[in-house]
């Protein structure tokens, strides 16, 4: 008898596999490039190195993504369709390290706690994946849905643009800013004026230009649209592709109407090799290395969640070895990272969102991913075109892969017993407010010490802590495991 084939472990025809492992790097490069560049700025690296960083990080993303999802041996790899791309949960401490230590010597310290970091995570991979038990369908549900709905904020950003930086809502009064201007100056010429206070500056109060523009917010509305017309009236593999798709329609657009700029990619160099330790040998500091384990172990949370979602999309059961061998992946990636000059690895959620909307399981696009991102981290000129894609394309794709993953959450919900056991509303109700706290507060930490900012920064960390405790203050903990909730999504399925 000849065992059925699993769909994660479904090999497509190779055209197939390229189209939709583009597809999945398309929807992961703006997450991908812009750690490197923040720190690479942050760092006062010159541009040569900040471009060296993005093309680093292209390619260890390529690398971990191989690792995670075609697997290596039995103890690396989850051999789910995922990508690996760098967490902004490190940003916050890396940016601390980059302002007390410029240049390449703070290069050489971050990448000296990414190494260790990425040793420590290797070695209590173990240790958290025994907590799988903790996770029964009504916590795993309300994470998932807290994931999804954290990811909305990014893709609502992709539309609008960031609330802070270029792109704010507001900016400060040029008028204002030339007043201050004269000021200082006839203050330094002699003229006696009151003292100006040395942190004087303007509140932004003038409406930005660049911030929410009809014409981005048009192109975001007309690849959402793209999208859902595709995913309707396309058959088999053209529904399939609906995301990538809409996204070609949406970069076709911004190209005719003059928002599309090649300028970075006739600039770029054709081929770039990544060689370890491009700054020099790394610098361990103790206290800079426990700090990005506790990173690290905020991220093998998060990743448990990811990892229980795509087990519940995929129909595959997640095992407590798989997922041992998916957190030994963030650490093997982030030791990797640290080696290539890079950053730390988690599996990117917006691709989790993706699986959902193209309902298509086989590993094997991620692998194909996976080497694309390798050959744009050899080959800058092409990572340039892929750049050059403004944000707002990936807008309207954002809000639907968004909030397919809080879909998948809400329909492991829905599988929960709410009418005999009451108490599991509040466990969701509390657990899903403790993860809007930094959506709808991001200050809300300012008075409390810093050492704690990196733990409480993620909604997604807040919404597991809450969920995880409440359910064992109400239910208990019992032997619950991913296999709970793969049943209860099929009783969803099934109503």
């Amino acid at each position: 008898m000849v065992k059925k084939t699993e769909p994660v472990d479904e090999i497509l025809p190779m055209p197939r596999l390229a189209v939709l492992g583009i597809q999945h790097v398309l929807v992961m490069y703006a997450g991908a490039v812009a750690v490197p560049l923040i720190i690479g700025r942050a760092l006062k690296l010159p541009p040569e190195d900040v471009a060296f960083l993005i093309s680093a990080d292209l390619f260890a993303c390529g690398l971990v993504t191989l690792i995670q999802s075609f697997g290596l041996t039995q103890w690396f790899g989850i051999k789910l369709p995922v990508m690996m791309g760098v967490t902004f949960a490190s940003v916050g401490p890396m940016l601390a390290m980059a302002s007390s230590l410029p240049g390449v010597d703070g290069a050489r310290l971050i990448f000296g706690s990414i190494i260790g970091a990425g040793l420590v995570s290797l070695l209590i991979a173990p240790l958290v994946s025994r907590l799988l038990r903790f996770f029964p369908p009504v916590v795993t549900g309300t994470i998932i849905l807290v994931i999804g709905v954290t990811l909305m904020r990014i893709g609502i950003n992709w539309i609008f643009g960031n609330p802070f930086g270029p792109t704010a809502p507001s900016v400060v009064d040029p008028a204002a800013v030339k007043w201050l201007a004269d000021v200082k100056a006839l203050a330094a010429s002699g003229v006696a004026i009151p003292e100006i206070p040395a942190k004087l500056s303007f509140a932004p109060t003038v409406a930005n230009p660049a911030y929410a523009p009809l014409s981005g917010v048009a192109v975001s509305a007309v690849v959402l649209v793209s999208i859902l017309l595709i995913s309707r009236f396309g058959k088999g593999f053209v529904a399939n592709i609906a995301v990538l798709m809409g996204i070609v329609i949406g970069g076709i657009l911004t190209a005719l109407l003059g928002m599309m700029h090649f300028d970075k990619v006739a600039n770029a160099a054709w081929f770039a090799p990544i060689m370890p330790f491009h700054f020099g040998i790394p610098i361990f500091d103790p206290i800079a290395i426990v700090t990005m384990s506790v990173v690290m172990i905020v991220v093998m949370i998060e990743s448990t969640g990811m990892f229980l979602a795509l087990g519940e999309l995929t129909g595959k059961t997640v095992t407590r070895p798989m997922l041992a061998a998916g957190l030994r992946t963030d650490g093997l990636g982030t030791l990797l990272g640290g080696i290539f000059n890079t950053f730390p690895y988690t599996s990117f959620s917006q691709n989790v969102g993706l699986v959902g909307v193209t309902g298509v399981r086989s590993r094997f696009v991620c692998v194909a991913g996976g080497l694309f991102l390798v050959a744009l981290g050899f080959l800058p000129k092409m990572a340039a075109l892929v750049e050059a894609l403004p944000t707002v394309v990936l807008g309207g794709a954002g809000l639907v892969m968004f909030g397919m993953v809080a879909a998948t959450g809400i329909r492991i919900l829905a599988s929960v017993d709410f009418k005999r056991s009451r108490n599991n509303l509040f466990v969701v109700a509390v657990s899903l407010g403790f993860g809007m706290i930094p959506l709808i507060a991001p200050n809300f930490k300012q008075w409390m010490p810093h050492e704690l900012h990196t733990l409480i920064d993620s909604g997604i960390l807040l919404a597991s802590f809450a969920a995880v405790v409440l359910n064992a203050f109400f239910n208990g903990v019992g032997e619950a495991s991913v296999e709970n909730v793969t049943e209860a999504a099929k009783l969803a399925d099934a109503h």
